[in-house]
């Protein structure tokens, strides 16, 4: 299905990634993850700031301590303060890197930061390496800095998403064209009962999602030029055609929750991709979930 679609940011990027809606700020915050960056889109202005780090950056996270977000680097989490652009290392550092780095990750209702990991595909140089099945692993960080291992052997971990009633938790792995989902304890964050959710998509491949108010899962799906909208049940409910091969995450912003904002991966030949789009939905998203550790 076609729906309305601007391209809100003509950004280039060789692999947008990691949205982050910030209501306090009226911005959408992502990444590029092979040229080392940060973006950040104002919605009122139109205008794109943009920060230069280290290695690769994978995710961006909202904090509980306004004015502050979470980072996930290749190798490791920071805090930052874009404001003035202040960065304080939180604390976990992936093991095994540079030969692994991390990817998809996000807050979840209880404030816990989820962030998997795959085999490093992103050279010294920002290049483009080579991604390989079973070296990847689903990590949770507590509030306290805590770690958790949930799932190991994973190919590329992507999507990571909550119900509105807060019960149900989906990852996926992009190598397996799969998304699971789990049952999600708030209350003690854990997640049990793995079973497959959505999987052998013959659109492309799962990257990253978001879910709306409905509880529909919205799976971008990279060389596949489209983003599938997954009703509750695991059904294909809709498949919104997008004008770029490789679609790679979104996030619900605006101040009704009804702009889906989207990024995406440049592709030979194709002159906008890599940009940010930006699309009118009418089932309002969620609002974005923090991490509950403040800086000290």
């Amino acid at each position: 299905m076609a729906r309305p679609l601007i391209c809100a940011a003509p950004s280039g990027d060789r692999c947008g990634e990691g949205a982050v809606w910030s209501a306090a700020e009226a911005a959408v915050y992502w990444t590029d993850i092979n040229r080392f960056l940060v973006h950040r889109y104002d919605e009122a202005t139109k205008a794109v700031r943009t920060w230069l780090f280290d290695e690769p950056v994978v995710a961006v996270s909202l904090t509980r301590e306004d004015g502050c977000l979470l980072v996930a680097l290749g190798s490791k989490l920071v805090r930052w303060w874009p404001q003035t652009d202040r960065r304080e290392d939180h604390g976990f550092a992936l093991p095994g890197a540079p030969r692994v780095r991390l990817n998809d990750g996000r807050a979840d209702p209880a404030g816990n930061f989820w962030v998997g990991s795959m085999k490093n595909n992103v050279l010294p140089d920002g290049e483009l390496g080579e991604a390989g099945p079973g070296e990847g692993i689903l990590y949770r960080i507590a509030p306290d800095g805590g770690v958790t291992v949930w799932r190991e052997g994973l190919g590329i971990s992507n999507t990571l998403c909550w119900s509105p009633d807060g019960r149900t938790f989906y990852f996926g792995d992009t190598l397996a064209n799969e998304v699971y989902a789990f049952d999600y304890d708030a209350a003690s964050g854990s997640i049990a009962g793995e079973r497959r959710f959505f999987a052998d998509f013959g659109r492309g491949l799962p990257d990253g999602s978001a879910i709306d108010s409905e509880g529909f899962l919205w799976n971008c799906r990279f060389g596949g030029g489209c983003i599938a909208r997954i009703a509750p049940d695991g059904s294909l409910a809709e498949v919104v055609e997008m004008p770029v091969s490789n679609i790679t995450t979104c996030t619900f912003g605006g101040a009704d929750l009804k702009t889906l904002y989207i990024t995406t991966a440049g592709a030979p030949r194709e002159r906008l991709s890599g940009s940010l789009y930006a699309m009118r939905v009418a089932v309002p998203g969620l609002p974005e979930n923090r991490y509950g550790a403040a800086a000290r």
